[in-house]
């Protein structure tokens, strides 16, 4: 199926520079996907009333977007705020202050960047529930499923972290795009020779913090089409790999009529992943929605798995950073396959298929979560 998907990718295959910051498009498209499966229901509708008329689209995005808090805070003078939304503007900024940016695993309090992943080691193929190494109380999976019990009615929005119904959502609209970007879920974990472990047998071990800290030599081909040597591995799969599915821009072009195409291009895709039911979606009918989260971290882990098992990692050092963590650094470079894809064209129909897969995930999560 997946090759299938490289090949329909590829009849159309464009690219977009990840310099044109494109990272928002993965969860606006899932987003928008669930909005338009929830279109004309009573879960939309009650949806844009919480929301004070944000759509999914939208909300999908508010997680990144109030991370530009973080710096000077939420009450600095001049910091944006969504005043157009009163209600919505200051539920997240209680939300923000009750999860700070800390770097303290122990605080009581836990910093919000830490809902969006969770580093379940990819050797030994590994579930969530085997082992504690890179899951917390307050990771992607743990959200979720927080979020479910608050729209569920079983934990109440007066709550220490601030969730109310609309916050809820609105994380949802967020994770639920991110635990379906592999390197939000699964991490390869280091020695400090630099070899890969398993940290659950092999002590001490550093993880690669999600491949922020690897840097991702492109192939020839992949640096003609980009203009670029490098890029984080991280930030491949959150842009690139999701640009390759959207239209090439120019410098000739002016920032409107790069939006417009942008826009059309993306919309397009909506409406085509909007119909059409992706394969696999489904979790079983007799599984709590408090359960859809790990079932979702499970599944993505094996794709996880092979998006490190198709690159060699070379020259990884553990270093201490500015906010004294150790952390595995070093670079990394496609092997060569049995299968004969670059990694980029791989990438990229992964990611399509994770994005439909999503969109439906999220539309059915918050109608059966909202009943």
């Amino acid at each position: 199926m997946l090759k299938q998907a490289i090949l329909v990718l590829l009849a159309a295959l464009v690219w977009v520079p990840h310099s044109e910051a494109y990272g928002p498009n993965g969860h606006r498209i899932v987003g928008a996907i669930a909005d338009e499966r929830l279109a004309n229901t009573e879960t939309g509708r009650r949806i844009r009333s919480l929301l004070e008329g944000f759509s999914l689209e939208k909300a999908a995005v508010i997680p990144d977007e109030i991370k530009g808090w973080d710096e000077k805070g939420v009450d600095a003078e001049g910091i944006f705020r969504y005043k157009a939304r009163p209600k919505m503007d200051e539920q997240l900024a209680a939300f923000w202050r009750a999860n700070p940016p800390t770097y303290y695993m122990d605080s009581e309090a836990p910093n919000h960047h830490w809902f969006h992943y969770t580093d379940v080691p990819i050797e030994g193929d590994q579930l969530y529930a085997d082992g504690k190494v890179g899951r917390s109380k307050w990771d992607i999976v743990q959200i979720i499923t927080y979020c479910v019990r608050v729209l569920q009615g079983d934990e109440p929005e007066d709550n220490p972290r601030k969730i109310t119904k609309p916050i809820a959502i609105v994380l949802l609209a967020h994770m639920v795009g991110d635990i379906h970007q592999p390197l939000h879920v699964g991490a390869q974990f280091f020695d400090r020779s630099g070899n890969p472990v398993d940290p659950e047998k092999h002590q001490p071990a550093f993880d690669h913090h999600g491949a922020n800290t690897i840097i991702f030599r492109h192939s020839p081909e992949l640096r003609e089409r980009t203009g670029q040597r490098q890029t984080k591995l991280h930030g491949f799969w959150d842009n690139q790999a999701v640009a390759l599915s959207l239209p090439k821009l120019t410098k000739q072009m002016d920032k409107k009529e790069k939006r417009e195409l942008t826009n059309h291009a993306r919309w397009q895709l909506v409406k085509r992943f909007s119909t059409e039911e992706p394969k696999n979606w489904r979790m079983p009918p007799e599984m709590p929605l408090t359960g859809y989260a790990e079932a979702w971290a499970n599944d993505i882990l094996p794709v996880a798995r092979e998006a490190h098992e198709r690159l060699e990692f070379i020259d990884v050092e553990i270093k201490i950073d500015h906010r004294d963590r150790e952390l595995a650094h070093g670079f990394a470079e496609e092997k060569k396959t049995a299968d004969g894809i670059p990694y980029h064209e791989w990438a990229a129909a992964v990611v399509q298929e994770q994005l439909h897969r999503g969109g439906w995930r999220l539309a059915d999560l918050l109608e059966k979560a909202m009943k």
